[in-house]
């Protein structure tokens, strides 16, 4: 079951200049940050009312958020929502013949993720995360 909105996701041309807007302009908490190799990303997640807004900046127009933004520029990127039992949902998307980017769970910044196709979803990146045992990102 999914349980509530957990990120925002946001392209950005530099992480660094998106953290100046998100985090000391709006005052969002910095929860976490990393640089994701596999996903050709620097992100980080900011905290706001029990939700997060996660910042994408592409570590090269090759990826998939490097050419989002060479082709529309930063802004809204995906929608993600939190679940309990990622393979659960994983599995019951497959089985109403969703349109999948992810044929498995993977890590990602907000735990373990997975992506459903925007064509299956009338335009919207959706994806779905199961935050680590060790991270609480329950809604406060």
């Amino acid at each position: 079951m999914l349980t509530r909105i957990h990120h925002v996701g946001v392209v950005v041309p530099s992480l660094e200049e998106g953290l100046k807007f998100w985090r000391d302009t709006l005052g969002m908490r910095l929860t976490k940050s990393a640089t994701i190799e596999e996903q050709g990303v620097r992100a980080a997640l900011l905290e706001v009312g029990g939700s997060e807004v996660e910042l994408l900046e592409p570590l090269s127009s090759e990826g998939g958020v490097g050419k989002f933004l060479a082709r529309r520029g930063g802004g809204l990127h995906h929608v993600c929502f939190e679940t309990g039992d990622l393979a659960r949902e994983l599995e019951g998307a497959k089985a109403q013949g969703i349109q999948l980017i992810d044929q498995a769970p993977r890590k990602g910044l907000a735990g373990m993720i997975c992506f459903l196709h925007p064509k299956a979803t009338r335009g919207v990146l959706v994806e779905y995360a199961q935050p680590f045992e060790d991270e609480s990102h329950q809604a406060r």
